[in-house]
């Protein structure tokens, strides 16, 4: 495999602002051993709400720094600096959060005997170092949703972060530092894929975490299942966005349009599939499109010219297999102006793949039935939006919809104490809630006769 480059490579002028030297053999050995060491030696003598104190400390930090660490971000991807303070602040949030609650979930748990004298309960405890492998389009989310209730439980971190994203990453890891935590607790390394698998392989790590793409998932599971290791995975997704009814259709439009353009549409969980009812066809596409397209002037660049470059590439084929675009005009450099297409045959790979950009595919549907056949028609299956004004029929859809998360009649609903994840070839396991502190724990059985 190639090595990747760690550089800050402002996509917005495709200016070459800093590079960051890539981790040799010596330095991945050594952020393991620091890792190893610091599970050793300081997570199995600190208690839980010790460590919470320490969490809650990084949650001030990111407060703190918000303008600075919006900044990086700002630079490194392109992200709009309103966007940028508002994932700083939900990343403070979680921190926030574990730090309040890790010792009510890290309760052990009686268990009810049927039959003997005694007592049972399961105790929760760190398994070890964890391997994290972190995207760019949320620098600093990803990790804090990884990392707030894995250093709460005990767990000790190394991180590789996506290449265009060093600085960040160096920012966070002073962060966790500066923060009172022992070294070796969290460390960032800036590690080849190949060494990151060689790492997975390496005995003192005991589980990882990838949020990315659904091919460089299989490659991370492929690696871990062969070494038996434990591994939580959040991959891609092309989540529907269903109308049934509506009793006000402006607001759905404008609902589904920030579900599409969140992060200038480069959300693994944002709205990408529009599936309208017959009757509200017509009225949704010709508001939906307009809405769209006007917001072109305003739209940032995507992460990337080569990310730009791929997802033109992806509507020209959807366009050759017979999809109709209307767009807003054409690519330049690493900004894509906003586009929809109709007309999308359902079964192609258009109707059932992720366009990771500010694009969105509209599809009619004569039923509620047929709604649910085509939302449940793609390999992936993360999150999905449901609008109807019939509470039963939102349930009823609901229950029916194969994906791990369903958002009925509201975008931008997501927080802090809510599971995230998904099923197929979205990925496995959950982060954040109660759920996401469980996931790399050893839910110790101790019984007493």
């Amino acid at each position: 495999m190639s090595t990747p480059e760690y550089v800050v490579n402002n996509p917005a002028t495709g200016e070459t602002l800093a590079t960051f030297p890539p981790a040799t053999d010596a330095d991945v050995d050594a952020a393991l051993a620091a890792a190893h060491g610091a599970y050793q030696e300081w997570s199995k003598t600190s208690s839980v709400s010790e460590r919470a104190a320490l969490i809650r400390k990084v949650a001030d930090l990111h407060e703190e720094r918000r303008d600075e660490l919006a900044a990086i971000i700002h630079r490194e991807m392109g992200k709009p600096i309103d966007q940028c303070l508002g994932e700083v602040e939900f990343s403070a949030a979680i921190y926030g959060y574990y730090a309040d609650n890790a010792e009510q979930f890290l309760l052990d748990r009686p268990i009810e005997l049927l039959d003997g004298s005694g007592s049972a309960r399961i105790h929760r405890e760190a398994l070890g170092v964890l391997l994290g492998v972190m995207p760019w389009n949320f620098p600093y989310y990803q990790v804090a949703r990884f990392a707030a209730p894995n250093l709460a439980l005990g767990n000790t971190i190394v991180l590789k972060h996506a290449p265009q994203c060093p600085e960040s990453a160096a920012a966070i890891e002073r962060i966790f530092g500066d923060a009172g935590f022992p070294e070796g607790a969290y460390v960032n390394v800036y590690a080849s894929h190949d060494q990151i698998a060689d790492a997975i392989g390496d005995a003192r790590v005991r589980g990882v975490s990838f949020t990315g793409s659904e091919r460089a998932g299989a490659q991370i599971a492929e690696v871990a299942g062969r070494c038996l290791k434990k591994v939580v995975l959040e991959l891609g997704g092309s989540d529907p966005f269903i109308v049934l009814s509506s009793d006000d259709l402006d607001a759905t439009v404008g609902a589904a349009v920030e579900a599409r353009m969140e992060n200038t549409g480069q959300a693994c969980n944002g709205a990408k599939r529009m599936i309208v009812i017959d009757d509200l066809y017509d009225e949704f596409a010709a508001k939906f499109t307009e809405r769209m397209i006007a917001a072109g002037d305003e739209v940032p660049p995507l992460s990337s010219a080569a990310a730009a470059e791929r997802l033109e590439a992806q509507v020209s084929r959807a366009v050759a297999d017979g999809a109709t675009l209307t767009g807003a005009g054409s690519r330049t450099g690493a900004f894509f102006p906003p586009a929809v297409l109709t007309d999308v045959a359902p079964g192609s790979a258009a109707a059932r793949e992720e366009f990771f950009g500010p694009v969105a595919t509209i599809f009619r549907v004569g039923s509620e039935d047929e709604a649910i056949e085509l939302a449940n028609d793609t390999p992936y299956g993360l999150g999905s939006y449901v609008f109807t004004t019939d509470p039963a029929q939102a349930e009823r859809v609901a229950l029916q919809i194969e994906a791990g998360m369903v958002f009925i009649n509201g975008v931008g609903i997501e927080g802090v104490e809510l599971p995230f994840g998904g099923v197929k070839q979205s990925g496995f396991g959950r982060e954040l809630g109660s759920l996401g502190i469980d996931e790399f724990a050893n839910k110790k059985l101790i019984r007493t006769a």
